[in-house]
């Protein structure tokens, strides 16, 4: 698989097959855009590929939006490596290339620079300056410039429109098992492992800290999860919030890790959300606290069998 971050490279794979979308999250809908394309591209033996955005336009347009992405863009391209695409073109979303008008972007990266000839996008997809563009100016140009655009319908599930929108609505919830048949995986925060205060370790329970990043905040409370890293692969219990019984100020998820007792501060870790098992809690002291971490843990493991 090919990743383009100029657009103006692909000459290998013109003419073939070109999803378009932000993907955030990759979900059941998304997959039903990438599979519905990728047999078009196989039954034409076409090249095959997506084009995305980084950053996400939304927090391009509005910097205070931070917590929003269900997955980071490294997260994304391992996604879609499993379509088996032939490349990925990651757009990179400035001010220059949000002055494009739908018309210009149909012209300058479709045509003239893709030269795509089946494109397939979702129906609510909005492009160009000021999201202008829709579905009905993907059509109106298709005899223009020499391309047939292609909607996919809304994947529903229990008659509701799955989306990131409602995806990520689940997570603030602390639906997470809901969230996760959506995804259809596990949502998973990766994240590099910092220092914290070592309380977890003082009182029996050492955790790996991670920051959340621009990820969506999930519910805050305990989670029973997976984690990965090169060297192994645990079961565990995660808190995300601020640690009110030590009057915290700043957000982390710490997670516990099941059978692993040693630094890995600066490793790379990735923790998968499999349940919600409590909301967060203020203890009246640390004995009270270190019951709970127990009961917890308990409720966690039970999650495993």
């Amino acid at each position: 698989m090919k990743i383009y971050n100029d657009a103006n490279l692909i000459k290998k794979h013109r003419n073939g097959v070109l999803a378009i979308g932000n993907f955030d999250g990759i979900h059941l809908g998304h997959q039903k855009v990438i599979v519905d394309a990728k047999k078009k591209a196989t039954k034409y033996k076409l090249p095959f590929g997506i084009m995305t955005f980084e950053p996400v336009p939304v927090m391009f347009f509005d910097k205070r939006i931070k917590s929003h992405r269900i997955n980071t863009l490294n997260q994304k391209i391992n996604q879609f490596e499993k379509f088996n695409l032939d490349f990925i073109i990651i757009i990179k979303f400035n001010k220059k290339f949000s002055k494009l008008s739908a018309e210009q972007f149909i012209e300058k990266i479709i045509y003239k620079k893709i030269k795509c000839k089946y494109l397939y996008v979702s129906k609510n997809f909005r492009f160009g300056f000021k999201r202008k563009g829709s579905i009905k100016t993907l059509e109106k140009f298709e005899n223009k410039f020499n391309y047939k655009n292609l909607i996919v319908k809304p994947f529903k599930k229990k008659n509701k429109v799955i989306s990131s929108t409602l995806i990520r609505k689940k997570i603030r919830e602390g639906k997470i098992t809901e969230a996760n048949k959506l995804l259809n995986r596990n949502w998973v925060v990766d994240g590099k492992v910092i220092k914290g205060h070592k309380r977890g370790r003082k009182i029996g329970f050492p955790t790996c800290n991670l920051k959340m990043g621009n990820y969506v905040v999930p519910r805050l409370g305990v989670y029973a999860v997976k984690v990965k890293s090169s060297s192994f692969n645990k079961k565990g219990v995660a808190n995300i919030g601020y640690r009110p019984t030590f009057n915290g100020q700043s957000l982390l998820l710490e997670t516990n890790i099941f059978g692993i007792n040693k630094n890995l501060y600066n490793k790379v870790i990735s923790v998968s959300f499999k349940k919600f098992i409590r909301g967060e809690k203020k203890f009246k002291d640390i004995e009270y606290l270190k019951k709970q971490i127990k009961i917890d843990i308990k409720q966690a493991k039970k999650n495993y069998v």
